[in-house]
Formats: C-alpha cells, sequence, structure tokens
C-alpha cells in the first residue's frame, strides 16, 4: 500500500535512507561521503521541512506496517511546469518486488494530477538505477557536478520522462 507521509514518518523515512544508503552506494561513494550526505538530506529538520512544504510530498510504501520505501516529489520544481523526483529508495530485503516501479507509477499518477509536462529526476552517473530509469521511459538530458560542500561533488545524471 501506498500512502502519503507526514511529519510522524520523518523517522520511517530516515529508517529506510540509512538502511539503503550505504548497500546502495558503497562501490561509488565513500562510507564518509554517505554519512555526511544522510546527515545532510535526511535529517529530521529537512524532511520535516520538505513535508510541511506545499508544492512537495513523500509517499511511502507500506506492507504490514512495515516502511519498505519511500519516494520524495517537488511539484512546480524550480518555477517549471515539471515535478522533480528528489528522492526514491526501497530496502535492499525488498528490492527486485516490483516497489520501486509502484512508487515511480504513483509519482506520475501525481506529477500528471498536479498538471506537470514532466518528470525530472538526478541520478548518480555510476549507480545501477539508471538503467532502471532508462526501461521506464527516462532519458539523459544532462550530466552536472554539484558541490554539495565538504569537498564531495555529486557526478549525475539529469534525466526526464516527458508525460
Amino acid at each position: 500500500m501506498i500512502v502519503r507521509a507526514f511529519l510522524a514518518d520523518v523517522r520511517a523515512i530516515q529508517q529506510v535512507a540509512h538502511q539503503t544508503w550505504p548497500d546502495t552506494f558503497k562501490e561509488i561513494l565513500t562510507p564518509a561521503q554517505i554519512e555526511y550526505m544522510l546527515n545532510w538530506m535526511y535529517n529530521t529538520e529537512s524532511l520535516s521541512a520538505s513535508i510541511l512544504h506545499p508544492n512537495q510530498s513523500f509517499w511511502l510504501y507500506q506492507e504490514n506496517g512495515e516502511t519498505l520505501g519511500f519516494a520524495g516529489i517537488e511539484h512546480q520544481h524550480s518555477g517549471e511546469n515539471a515535478t522533480k523526483l528528489h528522492k526514491i529508495y526501497v530496502l535492499p530485503q525488498a528490492q527486485g518486488k516490483q516497489i520501486g516501479k509502484q512508487l515511480l507509477e504513483k509519482v506520475i499518477s501525481e506529477a500528471k494530477n498536479a498538471g506537470s509536462s514532466a518528470l525530472l529526476l538526478n541520478v548518480n552517473r555510476y549507480n545501477n538505477a539508471t538503467t532502471f530509469y532508462k526501461r521506464q521511459g527516462f532519458r539523459i538530458t544532462n550530466e552536472v557536478n554539484i558541490d554539495i560542500g565538504n569537498g564531495y561533488l555529486m557526478e549525475d545524471y539529469e534525466m526526464t520522462l516527458a508525460l
């Protein structure tokens, strides 16, 4: 079941992120960078601000009362008629069960309901998820290096799905 997240769900989002990131990025990022980015992106204040923002929402995939994955989106990203998929992660032990695809379908539905003409995302260039996104119809539109501080870069592809 996919449900909208509220402030009470911040801890569940953090738990999924902290269990998923080390496995997802172990071959790409150093443990220090993973820790830095988790603390930056998934601190309580940052997640709470996103959940409370009128153009943003988080969606949780839950099964038997347990959160197995989540997606975070923002409509009207940067003033564009587009929705940005900021975050989507599924617990390592729950991967391969179509949960990511179901979350993405929910995000696409929400983007269409908001009148967006495209769904945008950034993905690490070395992340195997790029293959998943290509299979879902996304195309690479740009390569970017984003300085996130502390000497770290996010080396991403920007990808777009026309809606």
